[in-house]
């Protein structure tokens, strides 16, 4: 099992320890860095500002969301980070959900998720191969676009920019069952969230035959410390916000995942507290065994018999929010 560090999206501004920590993880053999994008700071340019600083550690997005950029864009951005650090892109996608891609992105969310992903993943292919000009007749991602409000004067083109790789690995992040089927068929890899190694079926069957090389990297939150409730703070944090405020009341695929894994009745409790704008109490609703089962936190023998259960599953890659070199370190370690 391989070792990613996974940085996350900004809040306030740029984390002077995220270069740092990158540098470190590339000496301790961490395999790939990982950044990530919301409504605030977007997934590319610090990983960028990342590969200019490192020489060997591979640069994931986890993920770039599929709303804020046209396929062709994100294909353009790949193709020349790739070219930049000389082959390290790994490059992870995301649809999102109704709200950010309504609110925030202002184009409507997807009727048919699934179609739109496919869609989506196939013209970031045909431009990465550049075998011919970039053609599709989707009913989402057109090329060229020939809607009724065009000009009819689009033409199939192709990159000027030769690919480093045609071959550049496309990761998928995916929740419900038939979207991860698709992420199997379509996509190098899978971008799981709330990851349990003992719950494997909450995503559905296509996760117990998967193909040759492919990838399945969740993240994990890590944490070496002597007290586990306090180290599960920031797990639980993570959760109250992600499941009670990241999606609609009826629509929030977060809480559809946690429902999946066995907490319904929490799930639902967290996100009525935390849209009541109780969001200190939606976080003390998580359960500490829910928050425990999807991280590694606590002393450094517990997360070693923790993590041979990692090891045991589909899981290729563990991608660790881990924000102490210490943390870095021991996890390193363990895995050698």
């Amino acid at each position: 099992m391989r070792l990613g560090l996974a940085l996350g999206y900004w809040g306030r501004g740029p984390d002077p320890d995220h270069v740092p920590l990158a540098q470190e993880a590339e000496r301790l053999g961490y395999d790939s860095v990982w950044t990530a994008e919301s409504w605030g700071s977007d997934v590319f340019t610090p990983l960028t500002w990342i590969a200019a600083r490192t020489s060997r550690i591979r640069l994931g997005t986890a993920v770039a969301q599929m709303a804020a950029r046209s396929p062709t864009t994100t294909a353009m951005h790949a193709l020349t980070l790739d070219h930049l650090s000389g082959g390290r892109v790994l490059l992870g996608l995301g649809l999102s959900g109704p709200q950010v891609v309504e609110g925030w992105y202002g184009r409507p969310f997807p009727k048919s998720p699934l179609t739109a992903t496919r869609e989506y993943v196939d013209v970031v292919r045909q431009v990465l191969r550049r075998e011919a000009p970039v053609e599709l007749d989707g009913r989402f991602h057109s090329h060229p676009y020939r809607g009724a409000d065009g000009t009819g004067l689009g033409k199939a083109l192709k990159p000027i920019t030769h690919p480093l790789r045609p071959r550049l690995p496309v990761l998928l992040g995916a929740e419900g069952p038939k979207n991860v089927a698709q992420t199997v068929r379509i996509a190098d890899g899978w971008l799981p969230l709330y990851w349990s190694p003992s719950r494997p079926e909450a995503y559905g069957e296509a996760v117990a035959e998967l193909p040759d090389g492919f990838m399945v990297a969740p993240m994990a939150q890590v944490k070496v410390c002597d007290d586990v409730a306090q180290g599960l703070l920031p797990v639980k944090a993570m959760l109250g916000f992600y499941i009670g405020g990241m999606g609609h009341a009826a629509r929030n695929f977060h809480a559809e995942l946690m429902a999946r894994m066995g907490y319904e009745e929490e799930a639902r409790r967290i996100q009525e507290l935390f849209l009541a704008g109780r969001r200190e109490e939606a976080v003390l609703a998580v359960p500490d065994a829910f928050a425990d089962e999807i991280s590694l936190v606590g002393p450094r023998e517990r997360i070693a018999e923790r993590l041979e259960l990692w090891r045991k599953g589909p899981v290729t890659d563990l991608l660790a929010l881990a924000p102490d070199p210490h943390t870095l370190r021991v996890l390193a370690e363990l895995n050698s």
